[in-house]
């Protein structure tokens, strides 16, 4: 494992639609919160929410950036998303190509 790969991490979210989610992603990279955002356009999630078993059919995105970019990226997200409690999981990345790993560094440094 490169010491660099540690810091990469990927954060999952769901969002109630692809017209959402492409808009979250996109600004998530071009404000380099997020490097890449991979889109699955249809998931059914079957959750507990206020008391009752729901089931919905929802987008997820695959967002991989960095440990130290993850809190701007949680609030950036937050202020975008519809839902009142989104979903953003961060599991970080024990291991990783280098050349990816450094393009992701690269693409989450700043602005």
């Amino acid at each position: 494992m490169g010491k660099r790969a540690s810091n990469i991490i990927i954060v999952l979210v769901t969002a109630p639609s692809k017209k959402e989610a492409t808009e979250i992603a996109r600004a998530m990279v071009q404000e380099k919160l997020a490097a890449c955002v991979s889109i699955l356009p249809a998931v059914t999630s079957i959750f507990r929410w206020q008391g009752k078993v729901q089931r919905s059919r929802e987008t997820l995105m695959i967002l991989k950036t960095t440990s130290t970019r993850y809190l701007a990226l949680q609030r950036a997200i937050c202020s975008m998303h519809s839902y009142e409690v989104p979903e953003v999981i961060a599991i970080g990345v024990d291991r990783g190509l280098p050349q990816y790993v450094a393009w992701v560094m690269r693409e989450t440094t700043g602005n």
